[in-house]
């Protein structure tokens, strides 16, 4: 499946070779011809952890209405982070229950989860609602209802938000969720014991209940309801901000041939608000230099210079840092943030988990460095993803990064910038409900939701979709993922308006092999890049492929046998509506290099946020 919001730091050496698990049950045996099976494995294996995937298929002739596996994993072996499932665990003994949108499996149809774990071991025991997963034996009927969820209460309240919390109830097989009532209308749908429920009244009593439910689709009785007056003040959303962030690549400075005057002579300096240079490596539990010969090093010509005076030999700071400083000087309120971890060397993040303050220490040390210190006014951290699975998994506990974060703001303090880039991934049990993010949002000035990459030819057979859709529509691949799903579950969980900032990608991602020219086509792999298979700036494909149509607030195009999807001016303008709308604090963007030499993008960005 794709992964909301993730990008490459760096291009990659080489590739390592991981080594492909024998499949649980490779494939179901003639006799679960008219029965619910599965077939699980694992997908990459490193010997200390893996990722894996099952596959539940309806080999009966009517409809099932949901789905649920179980299994056992040995001792020293576990899972952590689940997609297109909810998980509970108890002991050694894993469930795995469908999400919301992929219970309904109609006669002969497929659904599959993935998932991270850790340890050498794999299932045993394999069981698909109440059968064995080859399709031998008899399914179980839970007829159990979960108990009540207890100790309702209010942990916090604004003028148009209630943020409660409940003592989780018990179940003979698991409870996969809860359901919170605002009287008699359901509110929200969560996995854990938490929710803020947002869009209310100001100074307007709520009565609130929460009910559990099962796998089977038991429902326990309500709770004990909690009745809460929300605040004075006016609802709505705040006032929008006007905050334009674009991400520098350190390596666009070799064969993207981009470097930071570029970023002068395009008219976007005049445009932004911020930069953020990324990455630096985050290793040892520490932050550190990601490239010095591009940051600190690397001898720029009076030709290639922002200010068109040659560095010397001998000064004490040459590269993009000073080429940094001499754009700052050009334009005063232009702020510049270091960002560390990215795709490649977010791994680190679990070992800095361990110790905070000692990696907040090793950041503030670096970004604050004698010789670039005037250079930046904070740090960004982009770690994908926090508990969850990127290029490796984490498990580092869903309390890790608010702990991160609050050690970067307690080392960094209140005069400089806080900012962290997070996942986008909205779907029921994903990745933004295994972290605390509203909790790490009191520690921030702003988040930057990666509302990109939601789709791409990492599923290389499709359906084409796009990758940055601004809301969902019929026959989208998977549900939660799009920007209008993302800004409104972060809301929910509590983190303000005026926090967050729609993410746009001045790129596009494709598919060849492609016949059908809207969304939903089959294909045969990825289309090819000028340095990547499957991605391509827009400043190329603007007249490569230009648009054929436009489907969720995004445009796609179909050239011959290759079909794209990208961000267009005018598409920008209308996610820069949507962000006003929703009282955000403004847009990012990644990155720089891939708008044209006259900035179209970013000037659609800047004009629409107005």
């Amino acid at each position: 499946m794709s992964r909301p919001g993730g990008r490459r730091a760096i291009a990659l050496a080489g590739a390592a070779t991981l080594a492909v698990a024998t499949a649980l049950l490779t494939a179901p045996p003639a006799s679960s011809a008219q029965a619910v099976t599965a077939a699980c494995k694992k997908t990459s294996d490193w010997g200390t952890g893996f990722e894996g995937s099952c596959t539940i298929t309806n080999g009966t002739g009517t409809s099932i209405g949901n789905w649920k596996l179980e299994a056992d994993l040995p001792s020293g072996t576990s899972i952590g982070n689940v997609w297109d499932a909810t998980k509970t665990v108890s002991g050694n003994h894993y469930t795995f229950a469908n999400a919301s949108w992929n219970g309904t499996l109609a006669a002969g149809a497929s659904t599959s989860f993935g998932f991270g774990g850790s340890g050498p071991g794999w299932f045993t025991g394999c069981t698909v609602n109440g059968a064995a997963c080859d399709g031998s034996g008899t399914p179980q009927n839970d007829t159990e209802a979960p108990s009540a969820p207890s100790g309702l209460r209010s942990t916090g309240k604004t003028a148009t938000s209630v943020s409660l919390t409940w003592n989780a109830s018990t179940d003979n097989v698991g409870v996969t969720g809860y359901d919170v009532y605002n009287g008699a209308a359901k509110a929200a749908s969560v996995t854990g014991t938490t929710a803020t429920i947002s869009g209310l009244s100001a100074k307007t009593a709520y009565t609130f209940t929460v009910k559990a439910r099962d796998a089977a689709g038991n429902t326990s009785p309500a709770s004990g309801g909690v009745s809460v007056t929300t605040d004075e003040g006016g609802g709505g959303n705040p006032t929008a901000g006007d905050k334009v962030i674009g991400y520098f690549a350190e390596w666009g400075v070799y064969q993207r041939n981009y470097h930071v005057k570029n970023i002068e002579t395009s008219g976007s300096a005049a445009k932004l608000t911020h930069i953020n240079y990324a990455f630096g490596n985050v290793t040892g539990g520490k932050c550190a230099i990601g490239d010095g010969y591009a940051d600190y090093d690397k001898a720029y010509t009076a030709d290639q210079s922002v200010d068109g005076v040659a560095d010397t030999w001998d000064q004490p700071l040459r590269g993009s840092f000073n080429q940094l400083r001499k754009l700052k000087k050009l334009h005063p309120n232009l702020k510049v943030l270091w960002s560390f971890g990215g795709w490649t060397w977010s791994g680190g993040f679990g070992q800095a988990a361990q110790n905070p303050a000692a990696f907040a220490e090793s950041c503030y040390n670096l970004v604050e460095d004698p010789r670039w210190a005037d250079v930046f006014d904070g740090i960004d951290i982009d770690w994908e993803y926090p508990n969850a699975c990127g290029l490796s998994c984490d498990t580092s506990g869903p309390a890790a990064f608010k702990n991160l974060m609050s050690a970067l703001r307690s080392k960094f303090g209140s005069n400089n910038l806080v900012t962290a880039a997070i996942t986008a991934d909205a779907s029921d049990g994903g990745k933004m409900d295994v972290t605390d993010y509203a909790g790490a949002a009191q520690y921030v000035d702003w988040f930057n939701p990666m509302t990109y990459d939601y789709f791409g030819a990492w599923d290389a057979q499709g359906p084409t979709a796009p990758h940055s859709p601004l809301t969902s529509y019929t026959g989208i691949p998977h549900a939660g993922f799009n920007s209008a799903d993302t800004i409104a579950k972060l809301k929910a969980k509590g983190v303000p308006a005026n926090k967050l900032l729609l993410g746009i990608g001045f790129y596009g991602r494709g598919w060849t092999g492609v016949t059908q020219s809207g969304p939903g086509g089959t294909a045969t792999g990825a289309a090819p890049g000028t340095y990547e298979a499957g991605i391509e700036d827009y400043k190329v494909l603007k007249g490569k492929c230009p648009a054929t149509g436009t489907v969720a607030g995004t445009a796609y195009a179909k050239c011959g046998s290759e079909w794209w999807s990208y961000d267009t001016p005018s598409t920008i303008r209308g996610k820069m509506s949507f962000a006003k709308d929703q009282g955000l604090a403004g847009a990012f963007f990644w990155e720089l290099s891939g708008d044209t030499t006259g900035g179209e993008l970013i000037t659609a960005i800047r004009s629409g946020l107005g």
